[in-house]
């Protein structure tokens, strides 16, 4: 058997053709994977196959649980569906999870009848019913759904691991099923792929700073970029902790709404901190410099996390960007043309 498809046990037999059948439980090489996805490995091509997949021995009675094609998506609807007979319809998000993809419009009505078309659906189960995450309900349009295919859906818990309580429940979801919420834990395991995305760009202002700290009105100095450029890397770096780690930890008790002004927050908050301590810089330029640069790194960063959270809508993000990102790039621009100015005065 193909190792990639290694949660794949056989087949099962349907009117429409055999159709792969799926355990229930995760293998050391899934969990393996789910790390290293969160600390953007390999996480381009963590994707299944479109199509339907069994689980236990569903029938044409069966329910059919709809997911995105982001293999951590699958995973955990497929584990949460252990000790059921059900099918799962998997459509081609792009590799991106039920959230995002109902945002962006792949996990949407298009995909969704398209999907249903290509696998004979119709042929395989009698109820006409799909189940589908409450998270992916923005991107489907269940009236047009019924209007082209005639399946009606059904609106799931925001959690799979709800799933057998929501069944046994006859598809009736409890007021906690229907909860959205983004505890502590779910921010943590944010923070790894959402600090790895842009490590590169950090590797790049480190240098720059670290070539631009020995930069004095007479020359170059070697030993200056070594004393000067240690303070000015760590306030880079305390600058972008701020935003992509501090903010997502904290965020429930930091004020203000958007992301952008709570990274903003906790941005002058570490500046404060870095000039209690006489590592922000010397002199008041290099001083106002280092705020508004701190500030917009950390606000940029905290907003970039919107894309992971559920507390934020597509036209929220939209909203916010618009207004914050020209804040941002307008006070890393003064930051740094005032960095630069220190150097020879």
């Amino acid at each position: 058997m193909n190792k990639q498809l290694a949660y794949v046990t056989g087949n099962i037999a349907s009117p429409a053709g055999d159709i792969p059948k799926v355990s229930t439980t995760l293998s050391g090489k899934d969990i393996l994977q789910t790390i290293g996805v969160r600390w953007d490995i390999n996480r381009d091509s963590y994707t299944v196959a479109p199509g339907l997949y069994a689980v236990g021995e569903p029938g044409a009675g069966s329910d059919v649980f709809v997911t995105a094609n982001y293999k951590f998506s699958f995973d955990v609807v497929r584990k949460n569906l252990s000790g059921l007979n059900a099918w799962i319809l998997v459509l081609d998000t792009k590799g991106i999870n039920v959230w995002c993809a109902a945002g962006k419009g792949t996990f949407g009505t298009k995909e969704l009848v398209n999907r249903i078309r290509l696998t004979s659906l119709e042929n395989i189960i009698a109820h006409k019913r799909l189940i589908l995450p409450q998270l992916g309900a923005v991107g489907v349009s269940a009236h047009k759904v019924k209007e082209e295919t005639g399946f009606t859906v059904i609106y799931g818990p925001v959690r799979a691991a709800d799933i057998r309580e929501f069944v046994d429940l006859k598809y009736k979801p409890t007021r906690e099923m229907r909860k959205v919420t983004f505890p502590f834990k779910d921010r943590m395991k944010q923070i790894p792929v959402d600090s790895i995305y842009r490590i590169s760009y950090l590797f790049g202002a480190f240098i720059l700073f670290f070539l631009l700290s020995g930069i004095n009105h007479l020359s170059f100095s070697l030993q200056l970029a070594v004393d000067n450029g240690l303070k000015a890397l760590l306030s880079l770096f305390l600058g972008y902790i701020a935003g992509i780690v501090f903010t997502p930890l904290l965020l429930p008790y930091i004020p203000a709404k958007r992301f952008a002004l709570k990274g903003m927050i906790m941005g002058i908050i570490v500046s404060v901190i870095l000039l209690f301590f006489h590592i922000l810089g010397n002199g008041l330029i290099e001083i106002v410099s280092w705020f508004l640069m701190i500030s917009a790194i950390s606000s940029f960063m905290a907003m970039n996390f919107t894309g992971s959270s559920t507390y934020t809508s597509l036209s929220g993000v939209q909203k916010e960007m618009k207004v914050a990102v020209p804040v941002q790039i307008s006070f890393a621009g003064i930051g740094f043309i005032l960095f630069v100015i220190s150097k020879f005065v």
